[in-house]
């Protein structure tokens, strides 16, 4: 088996115990904690920043912290999720004036730097960056909000991305966000993608533990 993992979005987690509803969705299997940033400017939304991943560190958690920056100017906030405890950072290319700038403030303040592609964003963000990063995320709905219907047409772009990852040589996962579940996530996987972003898919079950299982036995098969 490849080395998949699921990171469900704290985007659909329950805020009022936001620290045991994400414990307890690792110890149901899950492996990477993820941050949907969002900043009513860039997206239609706002949700949380570097104060909400320091307290989940303070409160214990220790896997990986995956931080989607959807915030525009995005320089100004990585250092303070650096600190706060992130370990990935990924951001939008059109966020930024200077894309190499902020994959190396990234980088600078020791964590792993990303880049997000919208659904309607090209491919050739990637050209002059894909040996600088350590992750491509593919969104599959635009962003801006949880619960969407996953875009059909992402499938030919996490080929397209995944040829462009292999091509490079590097070692850099390929990440994909928007309505993934137990019916699609095995598609996701055999298209190229490695790591599978799942909010409400997760959260809303009445059952972490075997919405995991299942999404896992699902990759096995691929």
């Amino acid at each position: 088996m490849k080395d998949y993992k699921i990171a469900p979005s704290i985007l659909s987690a329950d805020f009022s115990r936001l620290g045991d509803d994400v414990r307890n969705v690792l110890d149901a299997g899950a492996d990477i904690v993820h941050f949907d940033v969002m900043d009513n400017h860039y997206v239609p939304n706002l949700t949380f920043g570097p104060v909400v991943c320091s307290s989940l560190r303070a409160y214990g958690i220790k896997n990986i912290i995956d931080v989607h920056l959807m915030i525009k100017p995005v320089d100004r906030i990585i250092p303070d999720f650096a600190k706060a405890g992130a370990d990935f950072i990924t951001f939008h290319p059109e966020a930024s004036e200077h894309v190499d700038r902020t994959i190396n403030l990234i980088r600078d303040n020791g964590c792993k730097p990303g880049i997000v592609l919208n659904p309607a964003s090209s491919i050739t963000h990637l050209e002059n960056c894909i040996h600088s990063i350590d992750m491509i995320l593919l969104m599959s709905v635009n962003p801006g909000f949880g619960g969407q219907k996953f875009i059909e047409s992402t499938y030919k772009k996490i080929q397209q991305v995944r040829s462009l990852i292999d091509n490079s040589g590097k070692q850099i996962r390929l990440e994909v966000d928007g309505g993934i579940n137990i019916d699609n996530i095995d598609k996701v996987a055999a298209a190229g993608a490695d790591t599978f972003v799942a909010g409400s898919a997760i959260f809303k079950s009445n059952d972490y533990a075997k919405t995991i299982k299942l999404m896992k036995e699902k990759l096995s098969l691929v």
